[in-house]
């Protein structure tokens, strides 16, 4: 049978009835809302094809098309990002590995070295891929590392947002300051994350600025990451995706991230 992906404007969702459930919604913690976007269903499995742009302050694109797979088992999740063009990218991969009770584990595969290696935990406030995403971004973090603060309410682009700050706990190794993160309430997905550095500059938005429902499923198709000190936008763009395909865990070794 055919998957259909029913497309929503985010503005639209709000438009046909759904908005009375907010009313209903009781005041969260600010750890409880963070612990429902971790938790929030994405399926067993994913399997995406993407498309990353990175856009100049002068408006000059580049474009990478890549192919991105989870799985899901239990609490924790594994990916598996692989670059499929241009010529100059093409065949990178990278590995993201969570491991309960431990730090999760990211390894870069690149063709001319024919190897991979593991990225450490000094490395990952550097940029990915040269994009305005680091390491640390393109990991799920425990909710348990940071303190997490309901310091408000607030409507963006017309959903209803819990807005929570959250700083790392002692202990806790992170580029980042704080986050402040607007959460919509009815579908626990983080639609803007603003990152602050040490010193409590904000130099990072996030944006999802565009939503499906695939599978029942709300899959976020088009994000920016936007670096404010370059005027540096990544936008990540979902062009196709399927859940729950079946996906073997043999497809998340390293092993299989250095068969290319």
């Amino acid at each position: 049978m055919t998957r259909k992906a029913a497309a929503v404007l985010i503005a639209l969702v709000f438009s046909i009835g759904l908005g009375g459930s907010f009313a209903r919604a009781q005041a969260l913690s600010g750890e409880e809302v963070a612990q429902r976007v971790h938790d929030r269903p994405v399926g067993k499995d994913s399997v995406a094809q993407m498309e990353m742009i990175l856009e100049s302050k002068s408006g000059h694109r580049r474009v990478r098309t890549f192919r991105a797979i989870t799985r899901t088992d239990g609490p924790l999740r594994k990916a598996l990002i692989r670059f499929l063009s241009p010529a100059d990218i093409e065949g990178t991969g990278f590995l993201v590995l969570e491991k309960e009770g431990a730090e999760t584990e990211q390894f870069l595969f690149l063709p001319a070295l024919r190897r991979a290696r593991r990225i450490v935990s000094s490395q990952k406030g550097r940029s990915f891929v040269n994009s305005d995403f680091t390491y640390e971004d393109m990991e799920r973090r425990p909710v348990e590392d940071f303190d997490h603060k309901l310091v408000g309410e607030e409507v963006l682009e017309q959903v209803p947002c819990w807005v929570v700050d959250s700083t790392p706990r002692p202990g806790t190794r992170s580029q980042y300051g704080r986050l402040r993160t607007w959460v919509a309430k009815d579908m626990d997905v983080p639609l803007r994350i603003h990152y602050f550095d040490k010193k409590d500059r904000h130099i990072k938005t996030y944006q999802v600025q565009a939503l499906q429902q695939i599978e029942g499923i709300w899959t976020e198709m088009v994000v920016v990451m936007h670096n404010l000190k370059d005027d540096h936008r990544t936008i990540l763009r979902t062009l196709g995706v399927d859940y729950d395909t079946g996906l073997d865990d043999s497809a998340f070794t390293v092993r299989a991230l250095e068969t290319w």
